[in-house]
């Protein structure tokens, strides 16, 4: 997979917001909830507007220009919140997490800020200097599409089941078109013309006429996926409250931050259990049997999905913000991490797995013979 060179423009436009950050933490009058939401709606209609005018021509060519634009502006905001947060810098977005989103200050709120402001910006600038140079940019927003999706579907939901549900402001209402606008933007992300194949018919057949065992690699996987779905449902059943002596051990000894009242860990662990645990399924189904052309594509979203949801979770688990009681404990730590990091490793692998040798989820051509369709 080609990665298209960075679109400059719109780098030096998002830096515009380190300025536009400062002057506006010294304006008295965004000391009211409802004075960040009106100066934040403004903001963003006037970039709009600066974009438009200044790239009136990628737009036309691709409409997601203006989305990655406004996008890329909100990570290097989304930036400095983190490392506000983590004391990194000082008097840039303070009336912001103050009065706008106060569980923005959270252990879970700041990784979230920390993934926007560099995997998703990179994607950003990489997917808007494929536009200006009329390239492909599909599977790198496949990636972006899973990645941001699973950050909603967590953080949402967690501030209004959290603790922080009594703080909810006007400010979180700016977050419906943050929801219906990845929608659409993966509508046409997935309507996108996919990459030509070098694979020949004959070479696909050839492959698809391999058992399990003839494939060592695509066997690996199949049973990653088993011992990463028995995870996750193992996980799932511990926020859920599970009375087995297992999932007590588990949740305490190992990982207490699923007790954290914050609901942002029980959601992750929710989301988890009723969407990559059914993918798991699919997916190895998808590596026994040929032809399953839909996988490549799913499995680029799930990776985004889940390097998303395990650096945020990972990080929220030993970040400083997060209690000390609901913190990985030190003897446990090496175990926690070691499962995590394979838990977000599996899925990039099958992602590339998926890139580099298509020619077993080709769908056989017309008139081929379908005795080896099934075979393990």
């Amino acid at each position: 997979m080609d990665i298209p060179p960075l679109a400059g423009k719109i780098a030096v436009l998002s830096l515009g917001a380190l300025p536009v950050s400062y002057a506006l933490n010294h304006v008295s009058a965004l000391s009211h909830p409802l004075g960040v939401v009106l100066m934040s709606a403004l903001i963003l209609g006037l970039l709009f507007v600066a974009i438009y005018s200044l790239s009136r021509g990628e737009i036309c060519y691709d409409p997601l220009y203006a989305v990655f634009a406004v996008f890329a502006f909100t990570s290097v905001v989304d930036l400095l919140i983190a490392l506000q947060e983590d004391g990194y810098a000082v008097g840039f977005m303070e009336f912001y997490t103050k009065e706008g989103d106060p569980y923005l200050r959270t252990a879970h709120g700041v990784f979230i800020c920390y993934w926007d402001g560099t995997v998703h910006y990179l994607l950003y600038l990489a997917m808007a200097g494929a536009i200006r140079r009329r390239k492909r940019y599909r599977n790198l927003g496949l990636y972006w599409l899973g990645s941001f999706i699973m950050s909603i579907l967590v953080f949402l939901p967690g501030n209004i089941l959290g603790k922080y549900s009594s703080e909810i402001r006007p400010s979180f209402f700016l977050a419906i078109p943050y929801v219906l606008v990845p929608c659409w933007a993966g509508m046409r992300v997935f309507s996108q013309s996919q990459a030509p194949t070098c694979c020949t018919p004959n070479v696909a057949q050839e492959e698809q006429r391999k058992g399990l065992l003839q494939r060592p690699i695509d066997l690996a996987l199949v049973i990653y996926l088993a011992l990463a779905g028995f995870f996750t449902l193992f996980r799932g059943l511990v926020v859920l409250d599970c009375p087995t002596d297992a999932c007590f051990v588990y949740i305490y000894q190992y990982e207490p931050y699923l007790r954290d009242p914050v609901a942002y860990p029980k959601v992750q662990m929710l989301v988890y259990m009723f969407y990559v645990l059914p993918f798991c399924g699919l997916a190895a189904y998808a590596l026994i049997f040929p032809g399953c052309s839909w996988l490549p594509d799913w499995a680029l979203v799930f990776a985004g999905a889940i390097g998303q949801a395990q650096f945020s979770h990972m990080g929220a688990s030993m970040h400083l913000r997060t209690p000390f009681t609901y913190r990985v404990p030190d003897d446990t730590w090496a175990c926690f991490f070691v499962c995590n990091l394979l838990y977000a490793l599996g899925p990039h692998l099958l992602a590339y797995r998926c890139l580099r040798w298509p020619a077993f989820f080709l769908r056989p051509p017309p008139g081929a013979p379908a005795h080896h369709k099934k075979q393990h």
